[in-house]
């Protein structure tokens, strides 16, 4: 601890020595983990109060983000636009056509200076990054170019070691009201490079691709750059075609702030409060989706709904708490935001879960379970005990005519043992057909139902199947039913497997689609390994209760005809 604190007063000088003591505290708990980057490189990070509070990669000491909020001018600080910090965290280093030129003029510093990056009107930093250039090639160059390579950003893996609060709102130490100008070009202002990257410290020897500004740790508002986008085509620009020029990603983003700000406009009430946030994501958020279109936050820049609702709660719009363990709930929502008050509900708004209700009905009126008999086939061993009711190899038959013409050969051939009328006689066509070489010795009478039972066992199986409103279609074999598995995938993490949905005239890319609406987990389709023409559905998690759900109470499935359904996980308290 006196090394850390002697390494530390040696890196940042600007601190006191009662704010080192304040820093790296004498009794306290400090805790220290080591991590590790996809490149293999070992980064160790010092914990004190449940928060990261420095990172050491090579020997070189950072700080993070809280501890910058604590120490807010511990280091140079530069000023960005609030929409960069979404390219920020989203791996991106900051360019200098992104640095805000105060009144006062930048701090000096020179290449290889560590930095903190702040937003305008805030002093709290949101970035740890290091200069690139000195202040005066800055200027130099014209303000073009890379600036800073970041390090380490507010809302990144190593930020969510903490307990994932919010910066704090500090007031800038000089105000200029030309700091509030247009940023210009927001695609001018990042680009893309590889940063260090961090995995997780329970698995130090798997190396995934998880960094510090890991791309799943984005959590900006893309209203934000709607904003500026539309600012820049405002000038004989056709709307379609700036709809057209954003990315997926982008487009998933602006739908999810759409449905945010309509359902609370328009669906929540303040007496709903406490709100589950699973529940205003399903009854809420998804009503207000419009037709045609679907909300999937796996293809969002937010990657996880929690870290959306982070976004929102840092614009002060709602207030997330966790009122049960593991469980979030929207406590307070702030209607007189003027994002709220803005939003106005499209034109010609019809929601998708109107179209989507009509498309169950009419898959629940047009959808009828099969209607499955198991049938026989005369085989060439059996010929000689079929042959007198006048079948030949290949008839076909049903369990029940098996069974009369059994019960007519013993009747017309007095084969009913006359002690015990259980038993029928083996005479040697029975003999022949029925037992076992070892059997044939041995076994002079047969009950009536291990007769039946030996004699389907030896016909070949085939099956029946008839569709609603189709013509009866016969098949060689017992039908497969619907296999359910669950796979292990990277990560400890589990998928739900399903197979076999073509057999019984479900649609494979509808069940996908109703699961992943029903249970919010990403679902694909794939090809059925051995098998031609057929595919499986693939979704995240154990999803058997939902599985079971659908397809024995909606499609009135017979349990008999699906497999895997005993692997449901087991409902109870945790403890």
């Amino acid at each position: 601890r006196r090394k850390l604190r002697a390494d530390v007063a040696a890196a940042f000088p600007a601190l006191s020595a009662e704010q080192l003591t304040e820093f790296i505290p004498n009794k306290e708990e400090l805790n220290v983990i080591k991590i590790y980057s996809h490149k293999g490189e070992a980064v160790t990070v010092y914990m004190n109060n449940r928060n990261p509070i420095l990172f050491e990669i090579e020997k070189a000491l950072y700080p993070t983000v809280y501890t910058l909020w604590v120490y807010p001018d511990l280091l140079p600080a530069f000023s960005t636009w609030p929409p960069v910090l979404q390219k920020l965290a989203g791996g991106a280093d900051l360019m200098l056509p992104g640095v805000v030129v105060p009144s006062s003029g930048f701090p000096q510093v020179e290449r290889g200076t560590l930095c903190a990056v702040t937003l305008l009107g805030n002093r709290a930093p949101v970035a740890v990054a290091v200069a690139t250039m000195s202040t005066a090639e800055m200027l130099a160059a014209g303000m073009k170019g890379k600036g800073f390579a970041v390090l380490h950003t507010y809302l990144d893996h190593l930020w969510e070691y903490g307990d994932k609060s919010c910066p704090p709102t500090l007031a800038p130490l000089v105000t200029d009201a030309a700091e509030k100008e247009s940023a210009g070009d927001e695609e001018e202002l990042v680009r893309k490079e590889p940063v260090t990257s961090l995995t997780d410290p329970a698995q130090p020897l798997d190396l995934g691709d998880l960094s510090l500004t890991d791309s799943c740790a984005v959590l900006m508002g893309r209203d934000e750059l709607n904003e500026h986008r539309a600012a820049d085509t405002a000038e004989g620009a056709n709307p379609e075609e700036a709809e057209n020029s954003r990315t997926p990603q982008e487009q998933m983003d602006a739908l999810f702030n759409q449905c945010f700000f309509h359902a609370l406009k328009c669906k929540v009430k303040k007496s709903d409060l406490p709100l589950l946030t699973s529940t205003f994501l399903r009854s809420h958020m998804f009503s207000c989706c419009p037709a045609g279109q679907q909300l999937d936050i796996k293809k969002s820049s937010y990657k996880k709904f929690s870290k959306f609702l982070q976004w929102m709660q840092h614009q002060k719009i709602i207030q997330v708490k966790e009122l049960n363990k593991g469980v979030e709930s929207i406590v307070e929502v702030d209607w007189k935001h003027p994002d709220v008050k803005a939003f106005a509900v499209p034109e010609g708004f019809s929601p998708a879960s109107a179209a989507q209700d009509s498309k169950n009905e009419e898959r629940e009126q047009v959808y009828h379970a099969p209607e499955i008999i198991p049938l026989y086939g005369v085989s060439t061993k059996m010929i000689p005990l079929f042959q007198e009711s006048g079948h030949k190899k290949g008839s076909i038959l049903s369990s029940s005519e098996v069974r009369n013409i059994i019960m007519n050969y013993v009747k017309m051939n007095e084969l009913v043992d006359e002690t015990n009328k259980n038993f029928v006689k083996v005479n040697a066509i029975l003999c022949d057909c029925l037992l076992d070489k070892s059997e044939q010795d041995e076994v002079s009478n047969l009950k009536w139902d291990d007769l039946f039972s030996r004699c389907l066992e030896r016909l070949q199986p085939l099956h029946q199947v008839t569709f609603f409103g189709q013509e009866p279609v016969v098949r060689k074999g017992n039908i497969e039913p619907i296999d359910i598995t669950i796979a292990q995938r990277s990560s400890n993490k589990k998928v739900t497997i399903i197979k076999n949905l073509e057999l019984y005239g479900l649609d494979p890319e509808c069940v996908a689609n109703i699961l992943q609406q029903k249970v919010q987990a990403s679902a694909t389709i794939t090809p059925l390994p051995g098998a031609k023409d057929r595919v499986q559905v693939q979704i995240q998690g154990n999803q058997i209760h939902h599985l079971a759900k659908m397809l024995l109470e909606e499609y009135q499935l017979p349990r008999k005809y699906i497999q895997g359904l005993e692997k449901a996980p087991k409902l109870g308290r945790k403890k």
